[in-house]
């Protein structure tokens, strides 16, 4: 993309990032993509354009961006007319990214909000346009060693965060849709299915970036049923659940002495001799909700002891 198309309007997509701009922007904010951020740069407007047609962005959204890096997504998300808060670790990156949409899109400037900070610390509070009852999306190209503990902490403490779409490493994305008895379904499986639908959205190529990563991405869309405060024992089932998959080998009933009484498995209906990694989010819930009832059942249950319940097992 040459320097004259740059910002003429007529050609839609001069107002997202080419390559050379790009390269343009990490130079002037004295960036090389460093591998510990797992920085991949977006250079490519019609990945960006599919991107937020597939997250199904509205003029009227309110959006959630973490790790904007340069700018492309964020200013694809801005096109639509929605309003980005974006959260970005590094500092640099954090500082250019407002004078790089003033650059490309000014009349986008007062829509976007950024915070300089760890996306796992941020807290409702430090987003107060966002903790409020109005649903908002989530929206972001994340880097692989922090993407399923950035999903998992943002939809556990804002409750108004009601879909996702992110681009993520392939193997995470696997493992994030991931259904029970495959070898790849674990814990991020079970909890992301416990707050809601997750679906794969396609795939994206390694060309699409700078630096080219040398794995592949694909996306990830998440719709949210169910949140931490409406549950009187998401707790309870998380601790059980990673409890479950700390030891995949084990049945059950060895991987969770001390956390689950036998009563809770007949209560259930779930064979202690199975193992964590058969069990759908459901099964894991219900186990849960036995195990947290059973003080008053067994207060009101004095006709079965503990050892009638061992027999019934055996």
């Amino acid at each position: 993309m040459t320097g004259e198309t740059l910002h003429d309007t007529h050609h839609h997509d001069s107002r997202l990032l080419g390559a050379s701009d790009i390269r343009m922007l990490a130079e002037r904010a004295g960036i090389t993509p460093t591998k510990k951020l797992g920085q991949n740069f977006v250079i490519d407007p019609g990945t960006v354009r599919r991107i937020v047609h597939e997250a199904g962005i509205q003029a009227t959204d309110s959006v959630l961006e973490v790790g904007p890096g340069l700018g492309s997504l964020t200013l694809g998300i801005l096109e639509t007319g929605a309003m980005v808060n974006a959260i970005e670790i590094d500092r640099s990156l954090a500082r250019q990214l407002p004078s790089t949409i003033q650059e490309f899109m000014p009349e986008a400037a007062g829509r976007l909000h950024v915070l300089n900070k760890d996306a796992l610390q941020v807290t409702p509070s430090d987003l107060p346009t966002l903790d409020n009852e109005r649903p908002f999306t989530l929206v972001a190209n994340l880097p692989y060693n922090v993407a399923t503990p950035v999903i998992l902490t943002l939809l556990e403490r804002f409750s108004s965060l009601n879909s996702l779409l992110v681009m993520v490493q392939k193997e995470v994305a696997d493992r994030l849709v991931a259904q029970p008895g495959t070898k790849i379904y674990g814990v991020p499986s079970v909890k992301l299915a416990w707050y809601g639908e997750a679906h794969r959205a396609g795939l994206v190529g390694r060309n699409v970036f700078w630096p080219a990563p040398n794995v592949d991405s694909a996306l990830v869309r998440f719709q949210r049923t169910r949140n931490m405060q409406s549950s009187n024992n998401a707790t309870g089932m998380f601790a059980i659940i990673d409890a479950a998959f700390r030891q995949r080998r084990k049945t059950l009933h060895a991987a969770l002495k001390g956390m689950v009484h036998d009563s809770a498995y007949i209560v259930s209906g779930i064979d202690p001799k199975r193992r964590g990694e058969t069990l759908t989010v459901d099964e894991f819930d219900a186990l849960a909700q036995a195990e947290s009832d059973r003080p008053f059942q067994e207060q009101h249950n004095t006709g079965a002891s503990g050892s009638d319940y061992d027999a019934k097992l055996s």
